[in-house]
């Protein structure tokens, strides 16, 4: 089991569920979907019906018109019975109201001070040690082993410079240090380091310790008063992604269909703000709302996935193909048709293939990508080499397609072959492949084929990934032992 430090969460008064066993092995494939960086208590909304302004929304039909007071109709009786008096022609016209959205503009914010939020108790500490550290501990001599700073400092950085060697450790202590001495009214600057300080723990795979902060952040959050404040502060203030964050914390412990109801609380969210917004024909916050529900939709069929409902994640997905917006796109409508394989629904992701195939926008190797993995799926492994060879005479530094490449050989019996185009590959660039955890498990796994040097061959590998990786690695992929 990858360890996620459930020892460190004793620190916290809160009490945290244990964490969720991730699979050891990835997808040996690396594939491109051309999308990054989501339920169902509706049927409807879980099946992905995209987000069409003519949805009847639960908001609309809960619209009651207004009655009339009793004194409005005694006095609408008495004016019956009297004779009308003619028309003042000459009476002056009232100015028209303001809209809506200068209403909106001009309301007035409320004081928020939330100190509690940049309190040090807030926090927990991290671990001065990880999973890879231990490898390199177990298997390689003290004279041998790579220099790794596990310090987190990070004053001597910039920003760029930590994100781009995934020091996430450094991030997070970053974003901790500025959090507690920021201003507590200074809310815009607080609320997003709070992102990326979770952010930074989940990414080092410390999910007990990233479900504990984010609790005591909505604890916080949910505690301010009056209730038109609080509301404010969700709509106005609270990044979108930090909710996203939080409903993680279900999926985190374990609780797959609370998670998936969370993520559907979303989306529903997500529809009604767009239809609110296409009424106000505020284009860009109706256009921001919509890529949100989709983003949430792909994250909705990504759990799916990982539950084995391949069928459900193919279905709520396939609208989004039909929308004409940004997240509409041949690589999307190709996301859809390799789930489909997966699945073993052949026929349905030949559907998909070839309206890609059609398709003038598409790229040709994205056309070339397709066709492989189809050509694979049919267990054509030749023809499935000769695809990625194709692009590779395009894109030669298309490490995606080298890694996939590696894999048909390897179903053809051609191991060294496999190795070379890895070790190559890995020799290149090797802070891209180093975090690349289907890449790093298919070399580990050619090594151990080739059991005469499989042993020493991986500890090399371990050297070089404990030289570039940084942190949040998951070492189950380089198939070596940590007891």
């Amino acid at each position: 089991m990858d360890p996620d430090f459930e020892g460190k969460d004793d620190e916290s008064t809160h009490t945290v569920p244990s964490v969720l066993v991730e699979p050891d092995v990835p997808d040996p494939f690396i594939v491109d979907d051309g999308s990054e960086d989501s339920d169902s208590s509706e049927h409807s909304d879980s099946s992905g019906n995209g987000l069409t302004e003519d949805d009847p929304s639960p908001a609309a039909e809960e619209n009651i018109a207004l009655a009339q007071s009793t004194i409005l109709e005694n006095s609408v009786n008495e004016e019956v019975q009297r004779p009308l008096p003619s028309p003042n022609i000459n009476k002056a016209v009232p100015p028209p109201p303001e809209s809506l959205s200068d209403e909106d503009d001009e309301e007035e914010p409320p004081e928020l001070y939330l100190p509690g939020l940049i309190i040090p108790t807030m926090f927990l500490p991290i671990p001065n040690t990880d999973p890879l550290t231990t490898l390199l501990t177990k298997f390689i001599p003290p004279e041998r082993r790579p220099t790794r700073d596990l310090s987190g400092q990070w004053q001597r950085t910039d920003f760029h410079t930590l994100v781009m060697t995934n020091s996430w450790r450094a991030i997070a202590r970053m974003a901790r240090d500025r959090i507690v001495s920021a201003n507590p009214e200074d809310l815009a600057l607080i609320l997003p380091l709070w992102y990326l300080r979770l952010s930074a723990l989940a990414r080092m795979r410390l999910f007990n310790q990233t479900s504990a902060e984010c609790i005591n952040l909505f604890t916080v959050l949910n505690s301010v008063q009056p209730e038109n404040a609080r509301s404010w502060l969700f709509e106005r203030l609270l990044p979108f992604e930090l909710e996203v964050l939080y409903a993680k914390t279900k999926y985190w412990a374990g609780d797959h269909m609370g998670y998936l109801d969370a993520l559907v609380s979303l989306l529903r969210r997500c529809k009604q703000q767009a239809r609110q917004m296409a009424r106000k024909k505020d284009q860009v916050a109706n256009g921001m709302w919509k890529e949100r529900g989709s983003r949430l939709c792909l994250i909705l069929a990504s759990q799916l996935i990982e539950m084995k409902d391949f069928i459900a994640a193919a279905k709520l997905l396939e609208p989004l193909c039909k929308q004409d917006d940004e997240i509409s796109s041949p690589h999307l409508q190709s996301a859809v048709a390799r789930i489909y394989l997966q699945a073993g629904y052949i026929k349905m992701a030949v559907e998909h293939f070839s309206a890609v195939a059609q398709d003038p926008t598409a790229d040709t190797s994205l056309k070339t990508m397709n066709a492989a993995l189809l050509a694979s799926a049919e267990g054509d492994w030749e023809k499935a080499s000769q695809a990625f060879k194709q692009i590779l005479q395009s894109e030669p530094d298309n490490f995606l397609v080298l890694n996939n490449l590696a894999v048909t050989l390897l179903s053809q019996g051609q191991i060294k072959e496999g190795i070379q185009i890895l070790e190559d590959a890995l020799k290149s660039s090797p802070s891209l492949l180093t975090v690349a955890e289907p890449f790093l498990f298919n070399l580990s796994t050619l090594y151990e084929l080739r059991s005469t040097t499989a042993a020493e061959k991986k500890r090399e590998l371990l050297i070089e990934v404990a030289k570039w990786a940084g942190d949040g690695l998951r070492t189950a992929c380089l198939k070596m032992p940590t007891m």
